[in-house]
């Protein structure tokens, strides 16, 4: 595999990316516009009704951000008119045909000048209404996929899923793709179109009832995670990501096709600039419970590796894989994009990070003073967790609902509180709990042969790093990722 030069292959190239105003979606155009200011043009897709929302959702969202500080400092005055002619934005939902993209001279010129579409549009919320997730991650698949074919001058599709598709599976992981219909636990007969249809028919049933929005979201979100435990998905989610894949497999047709599965992103390594991140993520708000003082215990398994890989490696591994495959030629290939196979972490070294962290850097609460960080409780099985909350919450709360009773309703309020508050944390945990107990290995043979030939054969390879090995953890997170975090929460 020869690579030659990615600054060559993006020189004059058209790039169509979905979901622009996401994590990863605002690193790649950064990082393209930076090292390659002669890229033709970005065609960015975003949620609004119209141009004026998209403009305004452009600058507050991602021109707006610390993210391009680099970026305006190396462009000067010039930065507004080098962003109006690099960025054409694209009001649209890949949900839709054409990517509900309503005016039809836009959608031709995409066709007549779009090289590489990048699909990053996806809602990552577990516990999503399964109507919404099954529209983006699922259809919103193969619509992104059937745009991409009807581009003229197209040299390679990027779909960008998630290493978390092999579900509660144990033991090595391998990049391996998904045939359509097929399931983790053997259950024959899913059918993605018939998944459209129990959503359907599940909506009718609820406005024949005449259910209120509320119970509407909740019933949708009960559904995703009813239909993705009954195909051995653990939520809504993964699965809709893995049904993803399988109409990106269906419909790829001719088209040089790439898979690309990160697993849990963090915050950039090093470029534009060490630390940067955007929105509290699941080990993130770990540690913020801990620095605040509110997560007094740690329900996991401690030895487990946690695998993680910072945004800006992603990005480059998407950019890499681009120029590997930008070759006209049918293929699928998937790259799992992570840390434990090269550089594993456990979670006993993510605690030990925190500890240390806010010992030394304690958090300031809203009265002004120090929150003292301590030693964490760890309950390594969920019996160990549903006997701490018995003793914790539960007895209390049978407690209450007897003096409720026989008090005429008088503690109806604290009773409801403590309720819906232990109701949330346990279903929290039930959506959480396959994360906190993972035990596997996500293989990354076809990443580490795209490593291989970047150092022998990418001219800028120092450039477009993505290696896990040159990752030191203990610097990284208590001189990086740690500091970017509580910087973000305090902007």
């Amino acid at each position: 595999m020869e690579l030659g030069s990615a600054l060559h292959f993006l020189d004059s190239k058209s790039i169509l990316v979905t979901g622009a105003a996401g994590f990863l979606a605002k690193i790649f155009v950064e990082k393209i516009l930076r090292v390659q200011p002669n890229v033709k043009k970005f065609y960015l897709l975003l949620r609004a009704a119209d141009h004026k929302s998209a403009i305004h959702r452009l600058h507050n969202e991602i021109i707006g951000k610390d993210l391009f500080k680099v970026l305006k400092e190396k462009c000067g005055k010039n930065f507004s008119s080098f962003i109006s002619e690099k960025i054409t934005l694209i009001p649209g939902d890949i949900s839709h045909e054409d990517l509900g993209i309503k005016d039809c001279n836009l959608v031709q010129e995409m066709l007549n000048e779009v090289d590489v579409v990048v699909n990053l549009a996806a809602t990552t919320n577990f516990d999503e209404r399964y109507d919404v997730a099954l529209g983006l991650n699922t259809f919103g698949a193969k619509f992104v996929a059937n745009f991409a074919k009807k581009c003229v001058k197209l040299k390679v599709l990027v779909h960008v899923s998630t290493a978390y598709v092999s579900g509660e599976k144990t033991g090595l992981i391998l990049e391996n793709s998904y045939s359509m219909g097929e399931t983790l636990n053997g259950v024959s007969g899913l059918d993605i179109n018939f998944e459209k249809n129990v959503i359907e028919q599940k909506l009718n049933e609820l406005r024949l009832l005449g259910a209120s929005d509320k119970d509407i979201t909740q019933a949708m979100k009960d559904l995703g995670i009813q239909r993705a435990r009954f195909y051995g998905w653990p939520n809504t989610y993964v699965f809709t990501k893995a049904m993803g894949e399988m109409l990106v497999g269906e419909f790829k047709a001719n088209m040089a096709t790439i898979i690309l599965r990160p697993t849990i992103i963090t915050s950039t390594f090093k470029e534009p600039f060490p630390g940067w991140a955007e929105g509290v993520r699941t080990i993130d708000s770990l540690a913020m419970g801990y620095a605040k003082g509110k997560l007094t215990f740690f329900l996991g398994d401690v030895d487990s590796v946690v695998d993680l890989i910072p945004a800006d490696m992603v990005v480059n591994a998407i950019i890499v894989a681009m120029v590997a495959h930008a070759s006209n030629q049918p293929s699928e290939t998937i790259y799992q994009v992570g840390s434990s196979m090269r550089n594993p972490v456990k979670y006993h070294s993510l605690q030990d990070f925190g500890y240390r962290y806010f010992s030394k850097k304690p958090w300031i609460n809203k009265d002004g003073k120090a929150v003292i960080v301590g030693k964490i409780r760890v309950m390594d099985s969920m019996a160990s967790f549903h006997r701490y909350m018995a003793l914790r919450y539960l007895l209390p709360l049978k407690g209450l609902e007897f003096a409720n009773t026989a008090f005429c309703h008088f503690f109806q309020g604290v009773y409801s509180d403590l309720n819906r508050k232990i109701s949330f944390v346990t279903r929290l945990i039930d959506i959480y709990r396959p994360y906190l107990f993972f035990d596997a290995i996500f293989d990354d043979i076809n990443t580490e042969k795209l490593r291989m030939a970047a150092r022998s054969s990418l001219a800028e390879n120092d450039m477009f790093y993505f290696d896990p090995k040159c990752i030191n953890w203990d610097d990284y997170f208590m001189n990086t990722h740690i500091p970017g975090i509580v910087k973000y929460i305090f902007k």
